[in-house]
């Protein structure tokens, strides 16, 4: 049975290109070897991901009425996801990906022409009632929406993405609503097995907390003292690995409800990004769960366990 999930946050229309390496060395004028367009975003991304591998995923984002909306607008209706939760904007979201040969990107999204613009809660409320679980990014319009899903007993996930700070004013609302907390490694002031002890010490009503450890993998901890850690797997190799971080999180999320297994649903997530990273835009492409199930009997993860709470 498919679960319902509520996916609010940016879509947006994304140009990738590759560069030779970073710093990038400044040049009047370069002529890429491959340049490409896609719809991604973090929500975009999300909700295509967890579509992908047989959930009901209900959009609640905000689309330009401009030539960028246009192309968002086409390839949501392509995938399933233009919907009630999709709302009109003056313009649209927009970014850039910089990908260098080994694969790192820069991302360098441009999201105020939406974030200043007011979700209409009354949308939010009317998709998010019965849903399994929500899925509120932290971007500015998606605040609101928080006590509403709250309100309705609906679990919440989020990924609070480049975070520095367990008390950062910021992201705050959206830790102390969250049942599911993902976050990247590459900012943190301390240890990927700290972080997860200082966000149950902080956020006690957090239930699972994830370190993305990029080509390491990911290490999450859950409320009873439990640490897995699963390296990761590149089947295709790495080509770009812009959006990985969505992919890792959309992908437990979609294990996790199917199975309640925190561990399966780790392997399933770092398997999945680490296919799609294979590709010169991730956020483009997503497995089934059946291709994601067979290609999992291909390609055996390494896990440890442990505690992240030392204590006896």
């Amino acid at each position: 049975m498919s679960n319902a999930i509520v996916v609010a946050g940016i879509t947006s229309l994304y140009m990738a290109m590759p560069v030779v390496e970073f710093p990038l060395q400044y040049t009047p004028q370069r002529f890429p070897r491959w340049m490409r367009a896609e719809v991604s975003g973090a929500a975009g991304h999300i909700a295509d991901t967890l579509q992908s591998l047989g959930n009901e995923a209900r959009l609640c984002t905000l689309v330009g009425e401009d030539v960028a909306g246009e192309a968002i607008k086409a390839s949501l209706q392509a995938r399933g996801l233009w919907g009630p939760g999709v709302v009109m904007a003056p313009r649209s979201s927009l970014g850039v990906v910089l990908v260098a040969s080994n694969g790192r990107r820069s991302g360098h999204p441009f999201v105020a022409a939406v974030n200043a613009i007011e979700y209409p809660i009354e949308v939010f409320r009317s998709l998010v009632h019965d849903a399994d679980l929500a899925v509120l990014t932290n971007t500015a319009f998606v605040r609101p929406l928080l006590g509403q899903a709250r309100e309705r007993g609906v679990p919440i996930a989020v990924d609070v993405h480049l975070i520095t700070d367990v008390d950062d004013a910021y992201n705050r609302p959206w830790l102390e609503a969250a049942d599911i907390i993902f976050c990247s490694h590459e900012r943190l002031p301390c240890s990927p097995r700290r972080w997860v002890a200082k966000i149950f010490q902080r956020y006690p009503g957090c239930a699972v907390a994830a370190v993305g450890l990029g080509g390491r993998g990911c290490v999450m901890g859950l409320e009873d003292g439990v640490l897995i850690r699963v390296d990761a797997v590149a089947p295709r190799g790495v080509v770009s690995t812009a959006g990985a971080g969505d992919a890792l999180f959309a992908s437990f999320i979609h294990s996790w409800l199917a199975s309640r297994n925190p561990l399966e649903a780790l392997e399933d997530a770092v398997l999945h990004a680490g296919w799609k990273v294979g590709d010169t835009f991730p956020g483009a492409t997503s497995l089934t769960s059946s291709e994601l199930a067979r290609l999992k009997e291909m390609h055996p993860l390494t896990v440890f366990v442990d505690r992240w709470d030392t204590s006896p």
